[in-house]
């Protein structure tokens, strides 16, 4: 039985002191702010549960070690103890877990509160990392650009029950950029020039572009000032130390024109971009100025942060001479962090390992001790994020003294094929947990692109920061009594083949493949070298085995959204691989003039799409809900219509010559109006060249597809969702044709 919320208040005197001092006057004092500590918990679960918080209550003590929890249950009734708010929303939450009375997801929530709970002595459960990071600094491009304060609280609450008290923070900062920089002369025409547009914000801030499909309006920049403020004061109700953003160097071009006599180097183009960047020497007397003043105004409007991020090479190569090289590289990191230091001496220099790793050929490792060996130890913190990809903490030792949080990032470009590495995972942690050569590895991270997919698994790795050896078999079948009402020997016999299928992949390598992104064959823009495609990681048998034993129970779970919803997602899995292979086949098909079979498999490839376009209509994203919410943050028609086609070009073209894809989606609306209308046109072509007997054009071709693709990106309606009445019966009828027609 569901019942309403209610909160109890217990206070305890512990020590001869207090009652030497007088119990009463204590109690008056830790009642003020315990009762206020308890209430910001006791709030994110009041939201998460909407509002049925029935016998359980949070208590917060004084405690300087790691952090921990306890939960007891006496009389029915849960208490859970610990040293820190987040892990008393972490506590709360896994024990409420545990008795399948709580799931919360992106995708949704799941929530069934018992009259009372059985009588329980529990232990005290420890972490043993200091931070619980999360976010990516895209992620603030690929799924929060039109994001309200409402979609941020839960989020937020969302970050609280998953234990995570170190998120990266990246909103509002145009509102500060635009400031600075005025300050300094530039005006508001060529600062709209200089901005990007709210999809590609991240990418500005890094230095990576400059100008790409602005001008950013100022309602947005106002708006996202407001939310930061809100974002930041949450965060601190909750024991967050968020990582916020600091100088790097990167200043724009009209800043340039101003301070010829400023050492300011052009750097190269990122991935083939037309406009050139501007980065700032940190020795130039400029540097500190401009830093300085970032971090007086980001202060004066929210307030002083202790985890300042500035990453000065994201994918950028640092100029330096041969001769000079060690010197340079310690020039740059020691003076980066004074500029930080000295507006904010408490604060902690935050950067990403990620530059290691993605440019590992310029960072060896005397390049990384000379950038790094001149800032102090306790005032560096390095997030070491791509450990599904690459191990820099291993060939650097641990990063020589300086502290780390180990981490993945999981998702890339917030596109989202299913996969995770559940036992891969275990490993790596265990591995560098009892390596010698872990340095001062102090925290734990997940740092996805984009988010709203693949939520098992960051339900799963969150957890690991608590219990870094589970039982599988027993954490997926609490995992999903919590998410679907129930479990049974058939749905984990199910998952079994599911984790086997999908779950076993540590990256999704196929999303590059000779240049060319997209998480499946069908995203990638097509060209006649795809027969060639050697096919993606997984095991496509496997994960249909363990569909259909889904499917064969799904009666069942009639009455469990979340059971449909991730049915759904492995059959966008299995579907989308299956058309890989018809479009291959047909590819090959009239390459060896095989009209007729062909145009099977491309008859056979189109019908497989309209039942997946139509089946993920029960899925909480798709082209319409991304498209709706850009409109939506529009305050006028035209703001609107500009935020719709900065949302339509991100998650296709994106920009420069690269980069195409690398945001693909698998969406309702875009299997049916993009991905697969480009492949039909490109295969139609190749067959009438082929039929005809004359050379095939593909540059003709490519052009071709360029053009139909701006096409798309220039129609700014916006399509409808359009939710399947029967989603298991349609879900039955999508495999049954992809098997048969392979």
């Amino acid at each position: 039985m569901k019942k309403t919320w209610s909160s109890s208040f217990r206070i305890v005197c512990f020590s001869v002191a207090t009652v030497l001092l007088g119990c009463e006057t204590q109690v008056e004092s830790t009642a003020a702010v315990a009762g206020e500590e308890q209430s910001s918990v006791q709030d994110v679960l009041k939201r998460v549960s909407n509002g049925q918080v029935p016998n359980i209550t949070t208590r917060k003590v004084t405690d300087a070690g790691s952090d921990w929890y306890e939960v007891d249950v006496t009389d029915g009734k849960a208490e859970v103890v610990a040293n820190s708010n987040t892990a008393l929303a972490y506590g709360a939450y896994q024990y409420l877990r545990s008795q399948g009375a709580l799931s919360v997801s992106w995708e949704g929530s799941r929530v069934e509160f018992p009259d009372f709970f059985p009588a329980y002595d529990g232990k005290k459960i420890e972490t043993p990392f200091q931070q619980r990071a999360y976010l990516n600094v895209c992620a603030y491009g690929y799924t929060t650009p039109w994001w309200t304060w409402q979609r941020w609280e839960q989020e937020i609450d969302w970050m609280a029950i998953h234990g995570i008290n170190n998120p990266v923070a990246m909103e509002g900062q145009e509102y500060v950029w635009q400031a600075l920089w005025k300050e300094f002369g530039i005006n508001d025409a060529q600062l709209a020039d200089y901005f990007s547009g709210p999809a590609f914000t991240p990418w500005q801030r890094m230095g990576n572009i400059e100008g790409h499909e602005g001008p950013l309006p100022q309602r947005w920049i106002d708006k996202k000032h407001a939310l930061q403020k809100r974002i930041l004061a949450r965060m601190s109700e909750l024991d967050m130390k968020p990582v916020v953003p600091a100088f790097s160097g990167y200043v724009p071009k009209a800043f340039v024109d101003k301070h010829p006599e400023a050492k300011i180097y052009e750097m190269p183009r990122w991935t083939g971009f037309e406009n050139t960047t501007y980065w700032l020497d940190p020795a130039d007397p400029l540097f500190n100025k401009v830093a300085k003043r970032f971090i007086d105004i980001y202060t004066a409007e929210y307030g002083e942060q202790q985890y300042y991020l500035s990453d000065a090479f994201n994918e950028m190569l640092p100029p330096v001479s041969e001769e000079t090289r060690y010197a340079d590289l310690a020039s740059y990191g020691k003076r980066i962090y004074a500029s930080i230091q000295q507006a904010a001496p408490n604060a902690v220099w935050v950067m990403q390992g990620w530059m290691f790793g993605a440019d590992e050929e310029f960072w060896d490792l005397d390049s990384i001790e000379a950038f790094l060996k001149d800032v102090p130890d306790n005032k560096a913190m390095i997030h070491d994020i791509g450990n599904d990809r690459y191990h820099v903490w291993q060939r650097t030792e641990g990063f020589k003294g300086k502290p780390w949080i180990f981490g993945f990032i999981h998702n890339y470009g917030g596109s989202d094929p299913v996969y995770a590495d559940f036992a891969d995972y275990v490993e790596q942690l265990r591995v560098v947990t009892q390596s010698e050569n872990a340095g001062m590895l102090t925290g734990f991270g997940v740092f996805p692109e984009g988010i709203h997919n693949n939520s098992v698994a960051y339900e799963f790795l969150f957890d690991l920061t608590w219990n870094p050896e589970p039982n599988m078999q027993a954490w997926l079948s609490t995992y999903t009594q919590a998410r679907y009402g129930q479990s049974s020997p058939e749905l984990m016999a199910a998952w079994e083949h599911v984790v086997e299928g999908v779950f076993s992949v540590n990256y999704w390598q196929s999303r590059w493949w000779e240049g060319s992104a997209g998480a499946y064959l069908l995203f990638k823009r097509p060209s006649i070298a795809m027969t060639q495609f050697e096919g993606h990681p997984g095991n496509l048998e496997q994960l249909d085995k363990g569909i259909n034993q889904l499917l064969a129970i799904a009666h069942e779970y009639s009455d469990s959204p979340l059971f449909t919803y991730d049915l759904v997602d492995l059959i966008k899995q299995s579907v989308s691989l299956h058309i890989d292979s018809m479009l291959q086949e047909a590819l090959r098909a009239y390459q060896q003039k095989q009209f007729e079979k062909g145009n099977t498999q491309l008859k056979a490839a189109e019908l497989a799409v309209q039942n997946l376009d139509t089946l993920l209509g029960v899925h909480q994203e798709s082209l319409h809900s991304w498209l709706s919410d850009a409109s939506a943050y529009g305050e006028t028609q035209e703001e609107s219509a500009y935020y719709v086609k900065n949302a339509r070009l991100q998650i296709t073209q994106w920009g420069g010559p690269k980069l195409k894809d690398y945001a693909s989606k698998a969406w309702q609306g875009m299997y049916a109006t993009y991905y697969f209308p480009r492949w039909k046109q490109y295969l139609t072509a190749y067959r009438t060249a082929r039929e005809d007997g004359v050379d095939f054009d593909d540059a003709a071709q490519q052009q071709a597809l360029i053009e139909w693709e701006s096409e798309w990106i220039n129609d700014l309606s916006i399509p409808p969702l359009i939710e399947p009445e029967a989603p298991i019966a349609l879900a039955k009828k999508a495999m049954n044709e992809v098997t048969q027609s392979q």
